[in-house]
């Protein structure tokens, strides 16, 4: 399967801890026992692996880019992570929880990657996860559309996330005996860090986009994107990212 992008973790740790620290509030939900087995779905560098650790449970964080397991064994060596694609999961009723945070929206196979998570689970055993939803980042989407249109007449290449509606993902969750107890798409305006904050993030979450363009027109492409988005994200404080989230709580059935 073709990776939704190729990370970095130096600048994920650096300018983008904005990810796992909105996911801390997500532990709540998940509620962690001592005792029970998590498995932590998309769990980058391993912060919140670390912290569900730290309630007693056995917990194992896995994610498919070598880059972020790497980090997140440099982080936490006395926790178990696994470099492997969601949607070839191979665990079998195994886990009492599955977590996941800012991750499944990179995971274009959904439906497998749904059954993977059914199949990880105990028969009444939750899913505990927040995602990108419908309409996130659609003020950036649409000024890299408006960009980079003259820099690739030939058409941008494919999106590499997938943004769903409350019934998309109920839906797909459903069909997989992952049975929906409650769903929230909102709205969650994020404040970027430091003064190159949206330059950094394009480099780190959309520069796939970029990568066509022709090595010389890269920087002044992405610059120009950049002053696109001036206007409606750049305020008094700061860039900031017009993300809206998903969150979802469901059971094995």
């Amino acid at each position: 399967m073709k990776r939704a992008t190729n990370w970095d973790p130096a600048l994920y740790e650096a300018r983008h801890s904005f990810v796992w620290q909105f996911g801390q509030d997500l532990l709540e939900l998940l509620d962690p026992k001592p005792g029970e087995r998590i498995l932590d779905l998309g769990c980058g560098p391993g912060h919140l692996t670390e912290k569900i650790s730290q309630s007693g449970a056995q917990v194992v964080g896995i994610d498919s880019s070598p880059e972020m397991i790497g980090q997140a064994r440099q982080n936490y060596p006395a926790l178990h992570f696994v470099l492997a694609d969601a949607a070839q999961m191979q665990f079998h009723e195994e886990f009492d929880a599955v977590f996941s945070n800012a991750a499944l929206h990179w995971m274009l196979e959904a439906d497998a990657v749904a059954d993977g998570i059914s199949r990880a689970l105990k028969r009444g055993s939750r899913l505990i996860v927040e995602l990108g939803g419908k309409g996130n980042i659609r003020i950036v989407e649409r000024a890299i559309e408006r960009v980079l249109a003259s820099y690739l007449p030939g058409g941008l290449p494919s999106k590499r996330t997938f943004f769903p509606s409350v019934g998309e993902y109920a839906s797909i969750l459903e069909r997989h005996g992952l049975e929906v107890r409650a769903a929230h798409l909102f709205d969650r305006a994020t404040k970027l860090e430091g003064p190159n904050g949206m330059e950094d993030w394009l480099r780190q979450f959309s520069w796939y986009y970029f990568e066509p363009i022709p090595a010389t027109q890269q920087e002044s492409a992405m610059l120009a994107v950049i002053d696109e988005l001036r206007p409606a994200l750049l305020g008094s404080e700061g860039w900031f990212a017009d993300y809206r989230r998903l969150r979802i709580q469901a059971v094995k059935v």
